[in-house]
């Protein structure tokens, strides 16, 4: 893999949890249950584009990664680096790699 793919994969990898942090949390105080579904829709949906639609993330080889475990590592490494409960991220690291792993294992089947 080029020095540049290696960049733009990690850039990828880094927008979807950066996003989730940083606005997942105010839409829903600030809209409620339809901010949480909206965000699902923009934030989800803007990340997947501009990784698997845009091209951000180069996958080489035969291996493939789940947008939920870059999530699920993305927001654990910001909860260390905040000082939140690690107990609770450590759960939610692991749901995401559950979910992660689910969710290639259907998508293998298809």
């Amino acid at each position: 893999m080029a020095f540049a793919n290696m960049v733009t994969t990690f850039a990828g990898a880094f927008i979807f949890p950066f996003l989730i942090r940083l606005c997942w949390g105010k839409m829903c105080d600030t809209w409620g249950a339809i901010g949480g579904w909206m965000a699902a829709g923009f934030i989800v949906g803007t990340s997947w584009t501009l990784n698997h639609g845009v091209g951000f993330m180069v996958q080489s080889g035969s291996a493939w990664i789940d947008m939920a475990w870059a999530a699920g590592a993305g927001l654990f490494v910001a909860s260390l680096a905040s000082g939140d409960n690690v107990k609770n991220g450590f759960v939610n690291i692991v749901y995401a790699i559950i979910g992660g792993t689910l969710g290639g294992f259907i998508l293998s089947c298809l």
